[in-house]
Order: C-alpha cells, then sequence, then structure tokens
C-alpha cells in the first residue's frame, strides 16, 4: 500500500561523516571499499578490466519479477477502515465500498463476494463514492479521505465510471486531496456536485462545492469561504433536494493538522465564523447562510434530509460555544442533532448528541420514517422520536467507530393489522430493513433495522502499519499491527486447497496495532506494540497478555511516545529488545525490565509537545529505530523533529548526524533507517515532509 502514496518519497543517503568506525574486515575482492561517499560526493571505484567475452548480465527485475504476481493472503476477518457505501438504485445486490486506503470493492451478489474494482487507479485512499439515481452504471469516486486522523490519506481528484467501474476516468479536481461527499442530480447522470475539503496539512488547493454539468469535463466552484480563509476552509458535505434538484445545501468547515496538532473551526480562521450550513435554491448560483437556531463558532457538520418530506432537514453540528468535554464524550455543550422543517429556515435543538466530530459527523434520516434517525461515532446511534432521544442498542458485535451508512429505501415491511388491545394506539411507522454499515472494521449488514448483523468478512482491506517476518518452514509467518484491529499473525501459505482462510489467521493484543516482534526461543510468544508505546508480551499457548511499556518513577516527567513507536529486537544479543520514545529504550528478560540508553533525542520543545487527546498527535520522539546486522551495540536513531544520532557502543555514547544530512531534509520526519547488510558504516535513510505540506521529492 505504502507504494501507491506519491507523498512517501525515499532519500537514501550514505554518510562519511560516521564517526570513524574500525574496520572488523578486510576488503574482499569485488566488493566495494568501506570508505563511503557523502550524499554529494562521487564514489571513485579502483579501475577493472572489463572481460569483452561475458554477456552483459540482464537486471535484477528482469531475473525476478518478469513472471511473479502478487497474491493475496488476506486476511479479511478484520476488516479495515471505511469511509462511504452506496447501493445501486435499480439492482440492490449491488453496492460499492469506499476504504480509507484500500480503493474501492464493489459485490454483485449482496456481498457473498467483492471484486476490487479500483486496483489500477494511482490513488487508493477514497473519501466518497456515489451511484448515479437515474443510470447505475455510471459511478462517481472522489479520492482522499476525508475523515481528519492523523493516518488519513490523500488523493488526486473524482473519477467516473459508465461501466459499473470496469474502467475509470479521472474528471478533475485533482488538487483537491480529499473529498467528502459526491451527490448527483436525481435525473441528470452528468450532473454531480462535489464537496472538497482540501488538503489537511497545507493551506490552498482546490476547496469548497463544486459543480460539473457536463461529466466531469469542467467544474464550476459555487460555494467557498471568503478570502483569506478559502485556503483552510472546503466543504464538509453536501445534499441534494430529492424532489427538487435546483435546492442543494451544503457545509463548510476549516481545518488543518500539523505534526504535533490539530485544530478547526475559528482557531484554524483567525476567530472569523466562516463556516456552517448554506443552501442554494438554484442549483448553486447564490447561496443563503442558514440560521434560525443554529449554533454559532461551527466545526464540522453532517447533513442529512428527508426522502418522504424533503422540508425536513436535520444535521450534526459541532459547535465551539461553551467548551470542550473529554475525547469519549458523546455530548456537545451548545452542538448537537439539530432539525428543520421547513427546509432550513429554523432550526430546533433536539439532542446534544455529537460524538468526536472530526473522526465522524455523519447523520441519516430513514427513506421511510423521519422519526428514525441515525448518528455515527464509536458506536451507531439511533433515534425514533426525531433525533431527541439515542441508544446505542444496534451496535453489538458491530466494530466501533462507525463512518459509513446506507439505507436501502423501499425494505419497510408493510403495517401489520393492529390487535384488539392495540386498536387505540397509533401504528408503528415503518422503518427501513436493510442497512449496510462501515467502520474501522469492515462492514456489516443487517436485515433486521439494524439489529443481527453480519460482518462481511470477505475484503481483504486490514490497514497495516508494519509488518514482520520468521523462518517458519514450509511456511513463513507474518506478524504485523493494523490500524484500529489489534496486532495479528498468520501463515504465508497452507497444505490445503482452500488456500489461506480468514480462521488460519489469530489475533494478537492491540488497540491500534503496530510492530509485532517473534521470540526467537518461543513460536508462541509474541512482543506488539500498540499506540502510544503500549507494548505487551502474549503467549498463545496460555493466553498469558502483560503490559510492559516503561514507566518513569512517581514524580519525574513522563516517557513521550509516538502512535507508532518503533519496536526492534537485536539480532546479536538474544533477548534484547530497543523501544523508541523520546528517548531509546533497553528491554531485557522477556520485557519485564527496562534501562533509558540515551539522553531526549528531540529538540524537545515544549511548545509542541503537549498536545492532548488520543496520542495521535504526540510529538517529539524517536520515530525510526535501527540495528546494524553487521556490527553489535550499533544503533541508528531517527526522530520526527529531523534529528538523527548514532550509537556504536550500544547507548553508551550517541553522536548526532543531523548536519551531515542534505540542507532540504533539515528538520523533517525520518521516517526509515535501513542499516546496509553489507558495510557496518552505510545506512539508507527515508525523510518525508508531507506532514509540513511538501509532498515533493527532498
Amino acid at each position: 500500500m505504502t507504494n501507491r502514496f506519491s507523498y512517501l518519497c525515499a532519500l537514501l543517503l550514505s554518510f562519511c561523516a560516521v564517526p570513524s568506525l574500525p574496520a572488523q574486515e578486510e576488503t574482499q575482492p569485488g566488493r566495494l571499499p568501506a570508505t563511503v561517499a557523502s550524499p554529494t560526493a562521487t564514489v571513485s571505484l579502483p579501475s577493472t578490466p572489463t572481460p569483452t567475452s561475458s554477456p552483459t548480465p540482464p537486471e535484477l527485475t528482469d531475473v525476478l519479477f518478469k513472471n511473479l504476481k502478487a497474491r493475496s493472503i488476506g486476511p479479511a476477518v478484520m476488516g479495515g477502515r471505511v469511509s462511504d457505501i452506496a447501493i445501486s438504485p435499480y439492482n440492490p445486490f449491488v453496492f460499492y465500498v469506499g476504504l480509507g486506503h484500500g480503493g474501492v470493492f464493489k459485490t454483485n451478489d449482496n456481498g457473498v463476494s467483492f471484486e476490487s474494482i479500483f486496483d489500477k487507479q494511482p490513488m487508493l485512499s477514497i473519501g466518497a463514492v456515489a451511484v448515479a439515481p437515474s443510470d447505475s452504471d455510471v459511478i462517481w469516486v472522489g479520492t482522499g479521505e476525508a475523515n481528519d486522523r492523523n493516518s488519513s490519506g490523500w488523493g488526486d481528484g473524482v473519477y467516473r465510471s459508465t461501466d459499473g467501474g470496469e474502467k475509470w476516468q479521472n474528471v478533475g479536481l485533482k488538487n483537491s486531496r480529499t473529498i467528502a461527499r459526491i451527490v448527483v442530480d436525481p435525473k441528470k447522470p452528468d450532473v454531480a456536485y462535489v464537496a472538497a475539503m482540501g488538503n489537511l496539512w497545507a493551506d490552498g488547493g482546490e476547496r469548497g462545492l463544486f459543480k460539473t454539468t457536463d461529466a466531469g469535463k469542467t467544474w464550476k466552484l459555487v460555494l467557498k469561504a471568503a478570502a483569506p480563509h478559502d485556503t483552510r476552509t472546503g466543504c464538509g458535505d453536501a445534499m441534494i433536494d430529492p424532489a427538487n434538484a435546483e435546492t442543494v445545501y451544503a457545509a463548510l468547515y476549516a481545518r488543518q493538522r500539523s505534526p504535533w496538532s490539530f485544530t478547526s473551526g475559528l482557531s484554524v480562521t483567525g476567530g472569523e465564523d466562516v463556516g456552517g450550513i448554506f443552501k442554494s435554491t438554484d442549483g448553486g448560483t447564490t447561496w443563503k447562510k442558514l440560521g434560525g437556531g443554529l449554533p454559532a463558532q461551527t466545526g464540522r457538520i453532517g447533513l442529512a434530509i428527508s426522502a418522504t418530506n424533503p422540508r425536513i432537514v436535520m444535521a450534526v453540528v459541532q459547535s465551539y460555544e461553551g467548551g470542550f468535554g473529554r475525547l469519549d464524550d458523546l455530548r456537545s455543550k451548545t452542538g448537537g442533532v439539530f432539525r428543520s422543517d421547513d427546509g432550513g429556515e429554523k432550526w430546533t435543538r433536539m439532542s446534544t448528541m455529537d460524538p468526536r466530530p472530526f473522526y465522524f459527523s455523519q447523520i441519516r434520516i430513514d427513506p421511510a420514517n423521519d422519526q428514525r434517525v441515525y448518528v455515527l461515532g464509536f458506536a451507531l446511534l439511533v433515534s425514533d422520536d426525531g433525533g431527541k432521544n439515542f441508544r446505542e442498542d444496534l451496535s453489538e458485535k458491530v466494530h466501533p467507530d462507525c463512518h459509513a451508512l446506507a439505507i436501502q429505501p423501499g425494505t419497510a415491511p408493510p403495517p401489520k393489522p393492529p390487535k384488539p388491545e392495540d386498536k387505540n394506539k397509533p401504528p408503528k411507522p415503518p422503518v427501513c430493513q436493510r442497512l449496510l454499515l462501515g467502520t474501522d472494521g469492515g462492514v456489516y449488514q443487517s436485515f433486521a433495522g439494524g439489529k443481527n448483523w453480519d460482518h462481511l468478512n470477505r475484503i481483504p482491506s486490514g490497514e497495516y502499519y508494519r509488518i514482520s517476518l520468521d523462518d517458519t518452514k514450509p511456511y513463513f509467518r507474518i506478524a504485523g499491527g493494523l490500524q484500529d484491529n489489534e496486532n495479528w499473525v498468520g501463515p504465508s501459505g497452507v497444505q490445503s486447497k482452500e488456500g489461506i482462510r480468514n480462521c488460519d489467521w489469530t489475533a494478537l493484543a492491540g488497540g491500534d496495532g503496530f510492530y509485532v516482534l517473534f521470540d526467537p526461543g518461543d513460536r508462541d510468544t509474541f512482543y506488539a506494540e500498540s499506540q502510544q508505546g503500549e507494548v505487551h508480551r502474549i503467549n498463545l499457548r496460555n493466553g498469558e497478555i502483560r503490559r510492559l511499556r516503561p514507566e518513569p518513577a512517581e514524580g519525574q516527567p513522563r516517557y513521550r511516545f509516538h502512535w507508532n513507536s518503533p519496536m526492534i529486537i537485536s539480532r546479536h544479543k538474544p533477548g534484547v529488545i530497543y523501544l523508541g520514545g523520546n528517548c531509546v529504550f533497553k528491554l531485557t528478560d522477556r520485557m519485564e525490565k527496562y534501562s533509558v540508553i540515551s539522553p531526549d533525542l528531540t529538540y524537545n520543545d515544549p511548545t509542541k509537545t503537549n498536545a492532548t487527546g488520543s496520542g495521535a498527535e504526540n510529538y517529539g520522539v524517536v520515530f525510526s529505530l535501527a540495528e546494524s546486522p553487521k556490527r553489535a551495540g550499533l544503533l541508528w536513531a531517527g526522530t520526527d523533529d529531523g534529528r538523527l544520532w548514532i550509537t556504536e557502543n550500544d547507548g553508551g555514547k550517541w553522536t548526532e548526524l543531523t548536519s551531515n544530512l542534505p540542507e532540504p531534509a533539515h528538520g523533517h520526519w525520518i521516517v526509515r533507517i535501513e542499516p546496509s547488510n553489507v558495510d557496518a558504516n552505510v545506512a539508507y535513510v527515508a525523510i518525508n515532509a508531507y506532514r509540513s505540506g511538501d509532498d515533493r521529492p527532498l
């Protein structure tokens, strides 16, 4: 997946300024001398006569990769983050699933099987999927996930297919980066609105609500924030009145990330309240900002409109008035669920419910019953009284973090004749029974109005942060951590005609999973890591799980750990594990003991190391850590604030190499260090700067 992202531009560096490491082996015939060139120098090799009789050897790509094809080894059981779901209006057995990092999958048989239909496109991060209501062969896809996580990917605009996803064409908005919603005219498949959020990490780009009337040949920006705030404000949601395509609603929302923070609303726009809900009655030509009971100081907003009565409009609104609660607080002090019965002129605050707005902010109205309202959050929340009261009882056995919900119209059962004892009671309104729910754990389907969910675990869409391998024979094992789906281990092959199945994979401990290490002396013991350095030892034989994150003594400064902290096992010292925080830790005795073997290797800027929240904005840490396979005690460490270090004696002394990096790389995130397997003086360093708004190769 990583190689599909254009922003991961690796800078391969060889360092001549490594502190003089004594040679431990003589230069052998046919290999390079131990002296390594600086990034700007040229290596001069001894002149060697070239045999004229030997043919030119083929390139490695010809030898190794010509006849090799990738094969799927799964797993699908844990799913992955779903950003959108769209059901075909003419054949409900056909629906499309957009993934935050895995492209688009299509099913023609109601979820029995899925086909990946977007793999040949250059971008696999998906924000929105839409099927034209008047022509089910016309599919629109907006690339770039619009949820504002630190792990959200981005795209290169809008794609369109006219044959149900067989072929795709990029139809523009290539600088939109992230797309929150696409809505298509009910009668005209060539007319669509695109809610573009723009770059999560930098100013500028294509932001706002765009409209096309010619299938994407041309686009018009019909709604945006006033300058200069249009550089950070995008359109977070949009919808069309199903009875009158000239009536359009849209929500503007300002937000931006840095490597150490996330800000939105007035904090991004210098106190200007530029967000909110807007309405057009002339197809986007003119717009009116709606008030009439809506709160001010808005952040992210989700919109919904009733199919049975389009004058009923609802919104889940983030508001900064009144302050903030805890991360897991489901309720807002001034925002929440709002309802209008007159097309947006007047609004009533129905509920304070608004869970974690930057990650969710999705609301749906049942197509058959405007009193049935769904709000997506950590769980699927449902109301049967128009949004006044919500309950969570529909989320049993469903993976948390709900991002997408599609409701199939026409699946409400006919009303039953009232029983004699109920003849004076009003009949229960109908509720659509077929729901498709997209979560951080994949897709779920219900034919009972949100009860009795079936996990459609047939999509291999897990989002791996890291993987590691062992040397088990005849099939080696793969272990790794997934976004919000624990750590897992499974085989590279099985002796079965069925191939690798979901049941061949075993879940290990974790929340979000990251690094997993195999114990070299016990095949049933693993060392796994979750966010913020939460390391565990897991024994699959007896089920023991030990939490073993290093903790400082009481009253001492806390250690800082990244969302994805590096963890490696020594090749030279059995039982030794190294873990990166703001310093480097050495863990021994099966992780039961630890020692600190470095000072704080970061700049430790206090203005950038105090973010609150889930840990996703933790900064000023070692992000990359590596041990030389050639020499014991030789460790490399790279930080997220751009510092590069080396130690030759297992942490006894550290020497900084930051100044040896080429100038364009200074201050940028060091994402990976790979020491040479041949020469202990050589290492390859990958650096990127997209979190600083720079996608260019350094």
